[in-house]
């Protein structure tokens, strides 16, 4: 698991020369965490491994993910496999579910970086009803209406943090930038794919990490999920102030002090070269080729199998 995700970074970072932006307070040392990040596109999964690998604690990341994820070839079954907790939406979400794989993961005393996106979906420019509803059931629920992220959802944060309060060492409350993302009449405009990202249309990330201790968020739901939305409150002035701040030297910045943290060749290239030898040594002969469609079609018929019994 942390060879393939060191190879992911490799593309990801190495090659794209991406300029990764650090701001706040990242530890060195690993931790047991919930990750609660503002969501926007695909790339969103790998800010978390960019992190991870800073704190040598690559193979710790778990996801929460969409329950319709499950099914993706081969992935779905090995995200599952690696800790990774598949959840449904609003009424049809399994709280007892979630909990149960959160206490198999710390009986087996597996390591946690557990990411979250709370905002449940994307927030996406070119979908202007989702982040007017969002925006209206704010207003509703008599919460503060927020501009650049959505109105997060806390039934996922609250069961993981409930479930592990006595297993984590902390939360990090990441907000993240893509420079390049407003057009030319100043608007916001889509985050990267991973497709664009890959072809290096993202000029430099902008992360911001707050570490929090559990002893500063409130237990019961009702209130954490008052200082969830407080929480996000913080990120849209971060990100009010990349992208709208009047003063243009302020922009494409969040404010305080900021590493350029440049990842090492050594730590992507050996993963790049094991598995990229090991599938051309199957694709150069006819028999590995055979294995190889085979590995996709019947992984994948079984995979999907394993998860419906076993999510």
């Amino acid at each position: 698991y942390t060879i393939y995700q060191s190879m992911v970074l490799f593309f990801f970072e190495n090659y794209t020369g991406v300029q990764v932006i650090i701001y706040g307070d990242l530890p060195k040392n690993k931790e047991n965490v919930i990750y609660l990040s503002n969501h926007q596109c695909t790339v969103d999964w790998i800010i978390a491994d960019m992190l991870a690998i800073r704190q040598n604690a690559l193979g710790h990341v778990r996801y929460v993910l969409k329950d319709g994820l499950k099914w993706l070839p081969l992935y779905g079954w090995y995200f599952s496999q690696h800790g990774g907790v598949y959840v449904k939406r609003s009424a049809k979400f399994n709280e007892k579910e979630m909990r149960e794989k959160l206490r198999a993961q710390m009986k087996a005393e597996t390591p946690m970086y557990l990411v979250i996106f709370p905002e449940g979906t994307r927030y996406n420019p070119e979908i202007p009803k989702v982040i007017a509803d969002s925006q209206s059931f704010a207003e509703k629920e008599g919460l503060a209406i927020l501009k650049h992220v959505l109105t997060p959802r806390v039934k996922a944060t609250h069961v993981a943090i409930d479930t592990m309060k006595d297993y984590l060492d902390a939360v990090y409350d990441v907000t993240v930038a893509y420079e390049g993302t407003v057009d030319h009449k100043g608007q916001r405009k889509l985050a990267p794919s991973m497709t664009e990202f890959l072809c290096k249309e993202c000029p430099r990330v902008h992360i911001f990490i707050d570490r929090i201790e559990l002893k500063d968020i409130p237990e019961e739901q009702m209130y954490m999920r008052r200082w969830l939305h407080e929480r996000f409150e913080i990120k849209d002035k971060l990100l009010i102030e990349f992208y709208d701040a009047k003063d243009s030297k302020r922009r494409n910045k969040f404010p305080g002090k900021s590493v350029h943290s440049k990842l090492s060749l050594k730590k992507t290239l050996p993963s790049l070269l094991f598995l990229g030898g090991l599938t051309a040594s199957m694709l150069l002969t006819e028999s590995g080729r055979k294995l190889y469609v085979k590995t996709w079609i019947y992984g994948t018929l079984i995979g999907c199998l394993w998860v419906s019994i076993k999510p």
